[in-house]
C-alpha cells in the first residue's frame, strides 16, 4: 500500500483504503459527546447565558391536572458576594393543593449566586415550605470552590451547549451526572408564543432514586436557546412545565454592578479546610457503564482474512497536568503475517476527564503504511480550540472528544430506538474531531436483535453512524453494543470488521 497522502482529501479518495485507515483510526478512536445543533465551529460556546433581567415563568399540568402548579426562573441582579463577583438567580416552584395531596408536594425557593465566569455556584440557599416549619440548606462554596454545578446552574449551562453533554452536580451532598443527548427540531406553540426548538433526553442516577424516567427538555434554537418545556413520566402520570411567559434583556451585557446583600456568615470563623489528598484510581461513575481496568479485546478481519487484535483498555484515574483525568488506549497487541494495515506497537491514547469523558490530549502512534496519520491533539475545554500538528489550530464545539473517547461515551448515551423509523427523533448528535476538523457524528440506535460474535450468540442494538460525508458514509460505519452491560462487541467500516474475543470477566486483568 502506498503511503497516505498529506492531503486529506486525496486520502479519502480510494474507498477501500479509506476503510482501512478510517477502521483503525476509529478503533482507536469514535469521539464527541458536545455537538451544538444548529451552530458552527467557532462561535462563542462557553460564555455562561446568566443575562440579568431574564425571567421566565412557566405553568405545571399532571395528568388530566392543567393548572397543577407553577415555576419561575430569575435573574435578579449582578455585584459583589463579599469580594467576589457574583450573579444572583432566584427559582421558586410550588405544586398546588389538589396535585400535591394526589402525588407530590412541592414549594421550595432557591437563591443561587454564581460565578459570572464560569457559571459555578458560590452560594446556594434552599428554602422548603413543606412542612408546619421552613427548612433551609445552605451550600457556602466561597471558601472552597467547587467545580461541580447545582440544578439551577446546571441548567443555565446545558444552554451553553445546545442541550447535549455529561455534566457533574451536587444535590443533597450527593455527586451526580447528567447526560443530555439531542434530536431532530420540534416546533412548539405555547402562551408565550411558538419556538423552534430540540427536544434534549436527559439521563441520571437521581433522576432514577427520585422516581422520574423519560426527562425530556425542549430548547429553543434561537440564540435565547430558552428551555420551552420540561416533561417527564412517574409512577403515577406525566408532569409537564411549559414556559407561559418570558422577559430577556435588550443583550448579554450586564448593568454596572449592583450591590447584592452578602448572605448571612458564622459569627465565628470557621478553620480553613485541609485540602483533600488526591486519590489515584476512584471508581468512575455508574452511568459511564465501565470500570477502570476494564480490558476489551477485539479481532480484526478485512474482507474475512484476520489481521490482528486490538485491546481497549480504561488503564488509569491519575493527575495528567494537575487535574484528574482517566487514560484511555487501545493498542495493536497481535497481527497476522502479511498484513498491511496494522503493526505491533501502533496504539491510540487518550486522557480524558473522569465524569464527562471529553479529551484534553490524544496521541496516535503508527508504525505501518498508516504512518502518515500519527499526530498529536490537544483540546481545550473551556475555549474548544483543538491543536494538532505542530502549530495548527481549529475550533470547535466545546467539549469536542476523540475517536477513542467516543468508543466509551456512547455507552453512556440514550440510544433508544424512535418508533417511527421515519421520524427518527432519538438520533444522537456528536462532534467528532477527525483528521483535520471536527465533523457532526449522527447516532441512529435500532431494536435490538441477536447476533453472532465470535461463535457465541448475544443480544446487541446496532448503532449506525452518519458523518455527512459522502465518502465516510459510503463505507457504512456501524457500532453494536451488548444489551447486558452495553459493552461494544463489533465494529464495522468498509471490508473491516472488529469483534469481541470473549474472555472470562472480560472487564478487568
Amino acid at each position: 500500500m502506498e503511503r497516505i497522502p498529506k492531503n486529506f482529501s486525496d486520502r479519502l479518495r480510494p474507498i477501500a483504503s479509506t476503510s482501512a485507515r478510517l477502521f483503525v483510526i476509529s478503533l482507536f478512536c469514535l469521539s464527541s459527546l458536545l455537538c451544538l445543533p444548529g451552530e458552527t465551529a467557532g462561535q462563542d460556546v462557553d460564555k455562561p447565558r446568566l443575562r440579568v433581567g431574564e425571567k421566565l415563568s412557566y405553568n405545571i399540568s399532571f395528568g388530566k391536572f392543567t393548572d397543577a402548579g407553577n415555576a419561575e426562573l430569575f435573574v435578579a441582579s449582578r455585584g459583589k458576594l463579599g469580594l467576589t463577583d457574583a450573579i444572583e438567580i432566584r427559582s421558586r416552584v410550588k405544586t398546588v393543593d389538589l396535585v400535591s395531596a394526589a402525588f407530590m408536594l412541592l414549594d421550595e425557593s432557591r437563591t443561587v449566586y454564581a460565578a459570572p465566569d464560569t457559571g459555578l455556584p458560590l452560594y446556594v440557599s434552599k428554602i422548603s415550605q413543606v412542612g408546619a416549619i421552613p427548612r433551609e440548606m445552605v451550600s457556602n462554596y466561597l471558601t472552597v470552590p467547587t467545580s461541580n454545578f447545582d440544578l439551577i446552574t446546571l441548567l443555565y449551562r446545558v444552554r451553553e451547549t445546545g442541550g447535549i453533554g455529561t455534566f457533574p452536580f451536587l444535590e443533597n451532598d450527593r455527586l451526580y451526572s447528567a447526560v443530555f443527548t439531542a434530536g431532530p427540531p420540534v416546533r412548539i406553540k405555547t402562551d408565550a408564543g411558538e419556538f423552534e426548538t430540540i427536544t434534549s433526553s436527559v439521563q441520571s442516577e437521581f433522576l432514577t432514586s427520585n422516581g422520574v424516567r423519560d426527562l425530556k427538555i425542549n430548547f429553543a434554537t434561537d440564540e435565547s436557546r430558552i428551555p420551552v418545556m420540561f416533561r417527564f413520566m412517574t409512577a403515577r402520570g406525566e408532569f409537564k412545565a411549559i414556559l407561559s411567559s418570558f422577559t430577556l434583556p435588550d443583550s448579554d451585557v450586564a448593568p454596572l454592578p449592583t450591590p447584592v446583600p452578602t448572605p448571612p456568615m458564622p459569627a465565628t470563623p470557621k478553620p480553613t479546610p485541609t485540602p483533600l489528598v488526591y486519590v489515584e484510581n476512584r471508581p468512575l461513575l455508574p452511568e459511564l457503564g465501565f470500570v477502570i481496568g476494564e480490558t476489551l479485546d477485539f479481532r480484526v478481519t478485512n474482507a474475512g482474512v484476520p489481521a490482528g487484535v486490538i485491546t481497549l483498555s480504561a488503564v488509569e484515574r491519575q493527575k495528567y497536568k494537575e487535574k484528574d483525568s482517566l487514560l484511555l488506549t487501545a493498542t495493536v497487541t497481535r497481527v497476522e503475517p502479511g498484513n498491511p494495515t496494522l503493526r505491533l506497537g501502533d496504539s491510540y491514547r487518550a486522557q480524558v476527564d473522569p465524569d464527562t469523558l471529553t479529551p484534553t490530549w490524544a496521541e496516535a502512534k503508527f508504525l505501518s503504511n498508516l504512518a502518515g496519520l500519527k499526530q498529536n491533539i490537544t483540546f481545550d475545554r473551556s475555549t474548544g480550540a483543538i491543536a494538532f500538528g505542530g502549530a495548527r489550530s481549529v475550533d470547535g464545539p466545546v467539549g469536542t472528544h476523540s475517536l477513542l473517547s467516543l468508543i466509551y461515551a456512547i455507552r453512556s448515551f440514550n440510544l433508544k430506538p424512535s418508533r417511527d423509523v421515519s421520524s427518527p427523533v432519538n438520533d444522537t448528535r456528536v462532534a467528532v474531531f477527525w483528521e483535520t476538523k471536527p465533523y457532526i457524528f449522527t447516532l441512529r440506535p435500532s431494536n435490538a436483535e441477536e447476533i453472532t460474535v465470535n461463535g457465541d450468540k448475544m443480544s446487541a442494538q446496532l448503532i449506525s453512524i452518519k458523518t455527512e460525508d459522502p465518502t465516510l458514509d459510503a463505507m457504512g460505519l456501524k457500532v453494536w453494543l451488548s444489551t447486558e452491560g452495553r459493552v461494544p462487541v463489533r465494529f464495522s467500516a468498509g471490508t473491516y470488521v472488529a469483534e469481541l474475543i470473549p474472555r472470562a470477566a472480560n472487564a478487568v486483568k
